[in-house]
């Protein structure tokens, strides 16, 4: 397998990472226990999680897990702060106040005296950013957090925090977690460019688009019962639309021709990107990390390249996987053409 610089750090990762917003939700402790252990055998060493994944739970799973299997020292470990994780009207943001706090709780939960990996899981524009970075600055100096990274930021504010980063001394901003798949590739436009001059690491999360790209869903048809589209959650109805379920269908043909399952077409495409330091996988199950292990040691051929940009062009969207993101305002065209 061929590893790859995180960002500009010099620390080494597997062209995928394991997500685990699944874990402590649809994926219970034993699966999830199950699933850890696997990717670490397939040479996979980038977990990342937040603090709301699973209601903290996420974080508590993985912190077992590598107690359990004495692994912490081979893995680049990911968490986020930002979204509520409690009532209070401090249990959120990133503010100084809520982020040192955050902090302690994420290494109690995760069972390790350092995060090495802390991202802001989406802006917060009531904050001023020097107090941001202010406190993630403190948080390195103190040992607590190796690198620190954004999640959902806008292009102009990853530059903005990097210039503060430089007029101030503070540490950088080495990653972003943007959404990013065959559906949805406005970060073409602005942010992979800014992350290639400045050495950014793209991690993106979603990269089979919702399952879209996963052959999960067919236009006219009712969607399986545990998919995303059957749960009553708003944010999936919005990214799982006409258009982008039929243009999944595409993708599903195309790769079947090339003796590949959709899913694992997708998340190649993401994978070998300009920028992308490695997709970050989702998987529900151990046989969905099964499926996609085998990507690890692919590589997107030219002709392969143009026939999906032929599906979507770059830098387009038939699908909204920013619409958590607070800022995006670009309207889209979601619905099959008349």
């Amino acid at each position: 397998m061929e590893y790859r610089p995180l960002g500009r750090t010099g620390v080494m990762i597997a062209p995928l990472g394991l997500g685990t917003a699944n874990f402590g939700q649809s994926t219970g402790e034993p699966a999830a226990l199950a699933i850890i252990d696997r990717a670490l055998d397939a040479g996979i060493n980038l977990i990342d999680t937040a603090d709301s994944y699973g209601r903290t739970q996420s974080e508590v799973i993985i912190g077992k897990a590598l107690q359990r299997n004495g692994r912490r020292h081979e893995v680049v470990l990911a968490t986020k702060a930002f979204d509520p994780v409690g009532p209070g009207p401090n249990d959120r943001g990133t503010s100084r106040y809520h982020i040192m706090s955050a902090c302690e709780d994420s290494l109690r939960r995760l069972q390790t005296d350092h995060i090495d990996l802390y991202q802001m899981h989406r802006p917060d524009f009531r904050v001023p950013h020097d107090e941001t970075l202010s406190a993630l600055n403190d948080l390195v100096r103190q040992g607590k957090v190796r690198y620190i990274g954004t999640s959902v930021y806008p292009a102009w504010m990853v530059m903005e925090g990097l210039a503060m980063s430089e007029r101030y001394g503070w540490a950088r901003y080495v990653t972003e977690q943007p959404p990013y798949n065959l559906l949805d590739r406005r970060i073409e436009n602005e942010l992979v460019p800014l992350c290639l001059r400045y050495g950014i690491g793209i991690l993106p999360f979603a990269p089979l688009g919702a399952g879209a790209l996963a052959g999960r869903y067919r236009v006219g048809e009712k969607p399986p019962e545990d998919s995303r589209l059957a749960r009553p959650s708003a944010v999936y109805k919005e990214r799982l639309t006409p258009r982008a379920i039929a243009l999944g269908e595409k993708v599903a043909a195309l790769a079947a021709q090339r003796n590949l399952t959709p899913s694992q077409l997708a998340l190649l495409w993401c994978k070998d990107q300009p920028g992308v330091a490695a997709p970050l996988l989702g998987p529900r199950t151990l046989a969905h990390l099964e499926e996609m292990l085998p990507v690890l040691d692919m590589h997107l051929s030219a002709e392969d390249c143009a026939a999906l940009d032929a599906i979507n062009p770059p830098g387009t969207a038939a699908a909204d996987f920013h619409n958590t993101s607070g800022w995006m305002k670009m309207h889209i065209a979601t619905e099959l053409p008349a």
